[in-house]
């Protein structure tokens, strides 16, 4: 018979793609979750013995305690086959392994790093202006490349490789870190990609989770905690959050 899901503890907060991204997985896959919303940078020691690198999210189960969503996912794949996020085929599954790789990758470096940071992180962890014309650069001379690649991919219709599948809620989840850095597209210029994107976020629950991180970005960390817990996404009781913010160990 099938595994029973098992309560999961997700630490990081919904503003996150990565932690959205592995909080979709586990509505998908009925499994219980309760979030630790600690903000980005601010995590404490206790935080940095189960995430070395000082990133989120991290899960923690009656088995394992694992950090990087690509991992989290895998593991909550394996030990939850149903319903299945990666494609039978076995091209196709690899093919959606190469889209979860590049949106970890070259999407993020651009979109998270180049912008997201830049517009988002800098001034509001670190309380340093924006450079706006480092956000210009990325957008006009990073970002299109990314999009143009995406646009060769991107399904006409439906999800890339039939029913909804890490590839699709790996590169869509990324999308709405670029909106809330104040970036539109043009949707004349890379209209699959557009609509594959509409439709993976509508389709899945990162509907609801983009909902909920669009309220958080507005919200102070507290009453943040209070906004999950009307989702319906229960809090911890303890948070391995800390007061002040700090640099992990990598270079981005």
């Amino acid at each position: 018979m099938p595994e029973s899901p098992a309560p999961a503890t997700i630490i990081g907060g919904a503003v996150s793609p990565y932690v959205r991204k592995v909080l979709a997985v586990c509505a998908l896959k009925r499994v219980p979750v309760t979030i630790d919303p600690i903000i980005p940078f601010f995590g404490n020691e206790r935080f940095e013995a189960v995430s070395p690198l000082r990133r989120v999210p991290v899960l923690i189960d009656d088995r394992v305690t694992l950090s990087d969503s690509a991992v989290i996912c895998q593991y909550l794949e394996e030990r939850y086959p149903d319903p299945p996020l990666w494609p039978t085929d076995v091209a196709d599954r690899a093919r959606a392994r190469w889209l979860e790789a590049f949106a970890a990758t070259r999407m993020s470096d651009v979109i998270m790093w180049r912008v997201f940071n830049e517009a988002v992180i800098k001034p509001g962890i670190w309380g340093r202006p924006r450079d706006v014309e480092e956000v210009e650069r990325a957008v006009t001379g990073e970002l299109p490349p990314v999009l143009d690649y995406l646009e060769g991919v991107a399904p006409a219709d439906g999800f890339a490789f039939g029913p909804l599948s890490i590839a699709d809620l790996s590169v869509a989840v990324l999308f709405r870190n670029l909106a809330w850095s104040r970036v539109t597209l043009d949707p004349a210029r890379w209209p699959r990609t557009r609509g594959w994107v509409e439709r993976t976020v509508a389709g899945s629950p990162l509907g609801p989770l983009t909902a909920l991180a669009d309220r958080l970005v507005r919200l102070s960390p507290a009453a943040q905690r209070e906004a999950y817990a009307a989702a319906g996404l229960p809090v911890t009781t303890d948070s391995m959050g800390g007061s002040t913010p700090r640099r992990g160990p990598m270079t981005v």
